[in-house]
């Protein structure tokens, strides 16, 4: 353990609030860096590792989507430097069959890496409370609700110094999963209907992306009048709101019964996730982001797919190669082609608990943590 320390936001029991508590950061090993973190989005899955929906072992520094600058770096540490500003993406192996042939994102170990572990691999944490209390850390990799984090060097994007870190930091998990599940799973081509069920952060993303493909239609379905309308203002073609008409019927009105070509589902409701099932046009791919508990299911009419033959896939974080897909976003972004700052709010760390509060009602699409070292 060395001198440096930070503050963090800490959840002590299943559903307990977060609290502010001062940490000690381990130093660097050989491959890995110390990041100031300036800021860290608020993901729904750390709200499910909160709540116990992932068994994340509890008490737990949380937070995935990490955005911050070089402080130190291990002794095998080659491709950054101090200074160099970075976003902190999911943590991979690099030796597995996936890993080298390019499938990061499904690493043999990327559950215990991310998800479930909280810890390195080893079993060791490089991160404790100041007061010697037990803590769980490397969530993602990372466990950026702090202004400080011990992360491995292959898992941070360097992005270039003057861009705004706290627009970037949703682009790691959130963002990155809806763009890219848009850009590289579904692919939508020319004359396609594209269906968006959830209109969060990464059914916005999924849209941002839609628009820069050749899809002839954009259809973004949601409950949230104001949501449906700022989808409308990033180039939706249609809008559904489920809260007062059939989505089924509507696509179906919409599309002329031939249902949409390509689906993604971001809600994490299973209920909703059947609606887009039915609503699959013949030969149409059905992208699922969405995460609802382990062990959720749905129903299949399986007449109706061997008829379609749909092709319905699992996705995780747009099956990224971060250091790949990253920096096009930023690059997007940048150049105000996907303008994801329309769907953030920052909130101070101490706030993190309203920050939540207004994720779960709907008035906040995406909140940003801005660490007390960044104010």
């Amino acid at each position: 353990m060395s001198d440096t320390t930070a503050v963090g936001a800490i959840t002590a029991s299943q559903g307990a609030p977060f609290e502010v508590r001062d940490l000690v950061l381990d130093d660097p090993r050989d491959d890995e860096i110390v990041v100031r973190i300036v800021a860290s989005g608020i993901c729904h899955t750390d709200l499910s590792a909160q709540n116990q929906v992932i068994p994340f072992p509890l008490p737990a520094l949380l937070g995935h989507e990490g955005a911050g600058v070089v402080e130190r770096v291990g002794r095998g540490v080659q491709t950054l430097k101090e200074g160099d500003h970075v976003l902190v993406s999911f943590n991979f192996c690099g030796e597995c069959a996936q890993c080298v042939t390019g499938r990061p994102v499904q690493c043999d170990t990327w559950v215990p890496r991310n998800l479930v572990g909280g810890s390195r691999m080893d079993g060791s944490s490089p991160v404790h409370l100041a007061d010697g209390g037990a803590l769980h850390s490397h969530f993602f990799g990372q466990s950026s609700f702090a202004t400080r984090a011990v992360v491995r060097a292959a898992a941070a994007i360097p992005v270039p110094a003057d861009a705004p870190l706290p627009m970037l930091a949703p682009l790691v998990c959130g963002f990155q999963t809806g763009a890219a599940t848009m850009f590289q799973v579904l692919a939508p081509e020319l004359g396609h209907t594209v269906a968006i069920f959830g209109a969060g952060g990464v059914g916005l993303a999924a849209l941002m992306a839609a628009r820069l493909t050749p899809a002839t239609r954009i259809i973004v379905v949601d409950v949230v009048p104001e949501r449906l309308a700022l989808a409308e203002e990033l180039g939706a073609t249609h809008t559904v709101n489920a809260a007062s008409v059939d989505s089924v019927e509507a696509i179906s009105e919409i599309t002329g019964g031939r249902g949409a070509d390509r689906i993604i589902e971001a809600s994490g409701n299973t209920s909703v996730l059947k609606q887009a099932l039915t609503t699959m046009g013949t030969d149409s791919v059905v992208a699922i982001v969405g995460a609802p508990p382990f062990g959720s299911e749905v129903s299949l009419d399986i007449l109706d797919a061997i008829v379609k033959g749909p092709r319905i896939i699992g996705v995780n974080q747009g099956r990224s190669v971060p250091r790949v897909v990253i920096p096009a976003l930023v690059d997007h972004f940048l150049n105000g082609r996907m303008p994801f700052d329309k769907l953030i709010r920052t909130y101070p760390l101490a706030d993190i608990n309203d920050a939540i509060h207004d994720m779960h009602s709907g008035s906040t699409i995406k909140p940003v943590l801005l660490m007390p070292d960044a104010a």
